[in-house]
């Protein structure tokens, strides 16, 4: 009797190195590219706009936490307006590269998994279609440690319409678009509780595509 052997699968460090490797998102020039929603003027142009018109309508410029900053295409033109930058990524050639391509006073660059080690202290983290790649166990690894902020602001997507959240998947290149799911953190298993939550961005790619959420939350 054959007995079939279960594919183990790729700690996300791995699988998310390999994304850059291999240009499974495309690729540029740089040979690190993170793909169309960090490129795309129509999906990053409003993006940073209503962005950087919230950090403008704080009493004070805040410090950022970009939790899965990848290639800083987008974190780059947010920066001018943060007191504090702090860019955070799992792929240590790629946060290598963004060290000696971006420079300023107020920017760091820090190389963590962001399920499993500290997040540096800011007023706002972002996290921009990063648990859209995260399995159900990593994101409820990641949801404590947001409650330290003041502000999140989520990016996700997620199918048009009605659909069922929070579909588990191996954590990697792929979403839950697939299966006709979505992560929403409001949802079961994750059940997490805001003060406020307003939705400051949408787009729509297409029925199939889908559409891409932004959210702000207080806690």
């Amino acid at each position: 009797m054959s007995s079939k052997k279960t594919k183990t699968p790729w700690p996300t460090k791995e699988a998310m190195a390999q994304i850059y490797e291999k240009g499974l998102w495309g690729r540029n020039a740089s040979g690190f590219y993170s793909g169309e929603g960090s490129h795309h003027p129509d999906l990053v142009d409003p993006y940073v706009k209503v962005v950087t018109e919230f950090f403008q309508s704080l009493d004070k410029p805040p410090v950022v936490v970009d939790l899965g900053c990848g290639d800083f295409n987008v974190g780059k033109q947010l920066l001018p307006f943060a007191k504090q930058y702090i860019a955070v990524d799992i792929v240590e050639e790629l946060i290598a590269y963004n060290k000696a391509q971006f420079q300023a006073d107020h920017l760091e660059f820090h190389c963590l998994d962001i399920a499993t080690d500290d997040l540096p202290i800011g007023d706002v983290v972002i996290m921009r279609q990063v648990m859209q790649h995260l399995s159900n166990k990593e994101i409820q690894q990641i949801l404590p440690k947001l409650k330290h902020f003041k502000y999140i602001i989520l990016t996700e997507h997620i199918p048009e319409g009605d659909f069922t959240p929070n579909l588990d998947i191996i954590s990697g290149q792929g979403t839950r678009l697939k299966q006709g799911s979505g992560v929403d953190v409001l949802e079961e298993p994750f059940s997490y509780k805001f003060k406020r939550s307003t939705e400051i961005f949408r787009v729509r790619l297409s029925k199939a595509k889908g559409v891409i959420t932004t959210v702000l939350c207080i806690l």
